[in-house]
């Protein structure tokens, strides 16, 4: 994995984001039993200075070099000055990473990244470390995870978009942006629209309507109206549902990223027809995994109201 070295082979990944609590450290366990299981050497790379508590098997951990907890206390600084000085110290140390990754050639990586929003949007430690792995003949993905709840809020959910559509600006890989935690959509409350409008990001001036309606944000559609041209005119979000516990909503996951970062595309195990057209069919691959969590969705909300019923 020399620099510059172009008879290296090549090495896949993906790199996991995403804001506090959306489900970085639980997807990275849960695809690496995954992929585990169907035959693929996986390797857990621990990017994120303040994970100490990692369910997965870690191979690489940024806690021997640098941690946020020493940081904060040698330096005084707070959480998030600190986090944006722990980057800054692994791109300034991009040897101690390349030896590292070394000891797991043939692997496929996954990189569990922080979950500082201000280093996906605009700061330029984390986006020059994925550069240089680029060197490195690494080809990765982002897989930028948002909690499904935020669904259940229009207003929440345009910042969001706001949010990824900024990421995939700054980060500079391919993209694949996730709805997590859907086995919990049904508690956060009922959706405005099918779970296919949100995923696709359609027609979203339906969703500035539906703000207006309520008195707060009446008094900014404009601004909202300005928000959701700007996502709309570059027309990049859109997302795939995902459910750690559900086996085919991992490999729905799986095969987008691999479609990302042309992993599908080798000489590994998903070299054959049936992986080919699976990334070639992704509009319909989309659709399907999409009204299959739908479908469990009005079931459950069916349900409840049947158990209401039955109460009175």
């Amino acid at each position: 994995m020399s620099e510059g070295s172009k008879g290296s082979s090549l090495a896949f990944g993906q790199v996991v984001i995403g804001p506090p609590g959306s489900g970085k450290t639980t997807y990275c366990h849960g695809m690496q039993q995954f992929m585990g299981r169907i035959g693929r050497k996986v390797t857990v790379v621990n990017l994120d200075p303040a994970n100490e508590a990692m369910p997965y098997q870690c191979a690489v951990d940024i806690a021997e070099l640098i941690t946020l907890s020493d940081v904060m206390e040698n330096l005084k600084l707070g959480p998030n000055g600190g986090l944006i000085y722990c980057m800054e110290y692994l791109e300034a140390n991009f040897d101690w990473l390349q030896e590292k990754l070394a000891a797991f050639r043939g692997h496929y990586y996954l990189f569990d990244c922080p979950g500082q929003v201000e280093l996906y949007t605009h700061h330029g430690a984390l986006k020059n470390v994925f550069a240089q792995l680029a060197k490195w003949n690494f080809r990765l993905a982002a897989v930028h995870l948002v909690d499904s709840h935020y669904c259940t809020d229009p207003g929440k959910f345009i910042s969001v978009l706001c949010t990824s559509l900024s990421t995939m600006l700054h980060v500079e890989l391919p993209h694949v942006n996730v709805l997590s935690k859907m086995d919990l959509i049904e508690q956060y409350g009922k959706l405005a629209f099918n779970l296919d409008y949100y995923t696709e990001v359609l027609d979203l001036s339906y969703l500035v309507d539906h703000l207006a309606s309520d008195p707060f944000f009446r008094n900014y559609r404009r601004l909202n109206e300005k928000l959701v041209e700007v996502i709309e005119d570059y027309s990049l979000v859109s997302f795939v549902p995902l459910n750690v516990q559900d086996k085919e909503s991992m490999r729905q996951v799986m095969q987008a990223v691999d479609k990302a970062n042309g992993y599908s595309f080798g000489d590994q195990e998903h070299r054959n027809l049936e992986a080919l057209m699976s990334a070639a069919v992704g509009a319909d691959f989309h659709f399907t995994s999409t009204l299959a969590v739908q479908e469990k969705y009005v079931q459950s909300q069916d349900k409840a109201v049947e158990e209401e019923v039955m109460d009175l």
